[in-house]
């Protein structure tokens, strides 16, 4: 594969990753989704487990274990959506760079 099948192969993921990003960013606008995670989950959600891990009647081992594990499920599932906003940006200035390489290369071979 030469440099320049390379960096469309590049610019072709990118672009995948530039999709998820926007499909997020639909999502964040959507006042269901508002409503449901970003309110509902992120933190009511995760306002109960904190409250309920210090609840007396919560203290057994197993319980405060799954208690722990949806604490960091909301950490995690957030996480995930930050990744993806993070990769979709980086993945719009790598697509702007791999063109600008791409036509210098192709200016180039001419």
């Amino acid at each position: 594969m030469n440099e320049i099948e390379q960096i469309e192969v590049n610019i072709d993921v990118a672009r995948k990753d530039v999709e998820k990003m926007d499909g997020l960013l639909r999502l964040i606008k959507n006042k269901d989704f508002q409503s449901l995670i970003d309110e509902g989950y992120f933190i009511n959600e995760a306002s109960r487990l904190v409250i309920l891990r210090a609840d007396p009647a919560m203290q057994e081992p197993s319980l405060q274990e799954t208690i722990n594990n949806g604490i960091t499920a909301v950490g995690h599932f957030r996480q995930y959506l930050n990744t993806v906003m993070q990769i979709g940006r980086m993945a719009e200035s790598g697509i702007k760079e791999d063109e600008s390489t791409r036509q210098e290369l192709l200016e180039e071979g001419l």
